[in-house]
């Protein structure tokens, strides 16, 4: 056993920890559904990944490696794809507070696109329509 090794992995699981905390507190403490996505993607998955080194690092062994790359690669691939698309719902069904967006790209995009989002629906119901 190396004990270099072992400091370097020891922390990287704190830094880890550290971003993961940071993430939930962000999900607390943010004011609304994008500002909290982005606290649930970013920090968490860095933090994940800080982790996934230092466990690396701390087993010094090849053996489960694979696995731990492949925690990575997945958790990379479904963290942000599943943010985005809680996003847009919330975006589309009116649960963004716009009084916090600098810029709506997206509302110009839906509006050449031909959507057009209307505040006055039920929530059931789908927030975009075709002309």
């Amino acid at each position: 056993m190396n004990p270099v090794l072992d400091i370097v992995g020891a922390v990287f699981l704190l830094l880890g920890a550290m971003l993961c905390f940071a993430a939930a507190v962000g999900l607390v403490r943010f004011p609304d559904v994008l500002t909290r996505m982005h606290a649930a993607t970013k920090p968490q998955t860095l933090g994940l990944l800080f982790v996934i080194v230092g466990v690396a690092f701390s087993l010094q062994s090849f053996k489960p490696l694979g696995m731990l790359v492949l925690v990575a690669i997945l958790q990379l691939l479904t963290a942000p794809v599943s943010a985005h698309m809680v996003a847009r719902t919330a975006y589309r069904t009116g649960q963004v507070r716009e009084d916090l967006l600098v810029e709506d790209d997206l509302a110009d995009d839906l509006a050449e696109a031909g959507f057009h989002l209307s505040s006055g629906e039920d929530e059931g119901e789908s927030a975009d329509h075709r002309d």
